[in-house]
């Protein structure tokens, strides 16, 4: 027998290292959401989910609507999508086979849209733009963020914000949480305050919202006294501007000499480059103008009337 088995018989009976931690952590604690993070959805899948809600394969919910509408639909996908949907489903008592529940105030053809974003998150563009506003609303009281951000998108991002219509979105943006579409058509207002204060949805709001449609003049006021205090600034920032052209000029004449002004008994330099500065050409023309003006002896010249009210010198 061999002397180092002897000697060392741990060795013929180690075992195998155990898997790391990081492993089972990641096997056992994380979701299984975020492991298929990377999965895509293909347009097939997609087609399969529209089928389903098309066809009502094996539905066990209807959805009455108004008009009498009813959409068939399957209570566990509701459940899935929107947890309002959930707390009603699991409350509703089952009579029969099928569950029924009501969505009613808005058109069904608005909750149809609806039920079919449930399924596959998807939507047809025309079909988007035409009840943009009901899948709104739809999307607050139920509960689906996803819909009410591409809401937002599609009312922001395609021009469906007019004069006509903006003070009915802004107050049901205020209603269901939609601080980006709020703030927008906030600014829009302000922009056309004119067009929209004579508009039958300002009209409609100054009855039933008054308190709003003192805020918005409220709005409108500030508004225009930071604009004006905005041009204060930018008029006063284009005097210095202008000033301090004037004084480099002047320093420009006195220390160096300039081309077209002078002073003719200074000596310019061979390498002086022409005359940058746009105060000594406007100088050069206001002495040509005073020099040849023919209009200053009846006082109709405004550069010469305003030269010779200026205070002799003592």
């Amino acid at each position: 027998m061999d002397r180092r088995n002897e000697e060392f018989p741990c060795e013929r009976t180690v075992p195998n290292p155990p898997p790391l931690p990081t492993n089972l952590y990641e096997s056992r604690f994380i979701s299984p959401m975020r492991r298929r993070r990377h999965c895509s959805i293909f347009s097939a899948t997609k087609n399969t989910w529209d089928c389903l809600f098309d066809e009502g394969y094996r539905a066990d919910l209807s959805i009455n609507t108004d008009n009498g509408g009813i959409i068939y639909a399957h209570a566990t996908i509701l459940g899935m999508s929107s947890p309002v949907f959930r707390s009603m489903l699991n409350s509703k008592q089952s009579r029969g086979h099928r569950r029924s529940i009501s969505i009613r105030g808005v058109p069904p053809e608005s909750v149809q849209v609806f039920i079919r974003f449930l399924y596959s998150s998807s939507y047809e563009e025309d079909k988007m733009q035409e009840h943009a506003l009901n899948l709104l609303m739809l999307s607050h009281a139920y509960v689906v963020p996803h819909l009410k951000r591409e809401c937002e998108r599609q009312l922001l991002e395609r021009g469906l914000i007019t004069t006509d219509n903006v003070v009915d979105i802004f107050q049901l943006a205020l209603l269901c949480d939609a601080p980006r579409l709020s703030l927008f058509c906030h600014r829009f207002m302000l922009k056309h305050f004119k067009a929209i204060s004579s508009s039958q949805g300002w009209e409609a709001m100054k009855k039933s919202h008054p308190v709003l449609e003192k805020q918005i003049f409220k709005s409108v006021t500030d508004e225009d006294i930071r604009k004006k205090e905005r041009m204060r600034k930018i008029n006063e920032r284009k005097v210095y501007m202008q000033l301090y052209e004037a004084m480099e000029a002047l320093v420009h004449i006195c220390k160096d000499g300039c081309r077209t002004i002078g002073p003719c008994d200074k000596v310019l330099k061979k390498d002086q480059t022409p005359c940058k500065y746009s105060a000594c050409k406007g100088l050069e023309l206001l002495i040509r103008h005073f020099a040849g003006c023919k209009m200053r002896v009846y006082g109709g010249c405004k550069n010469c009337q305003r030269e010779q009210s200026r205070p002799l010198p003592p």
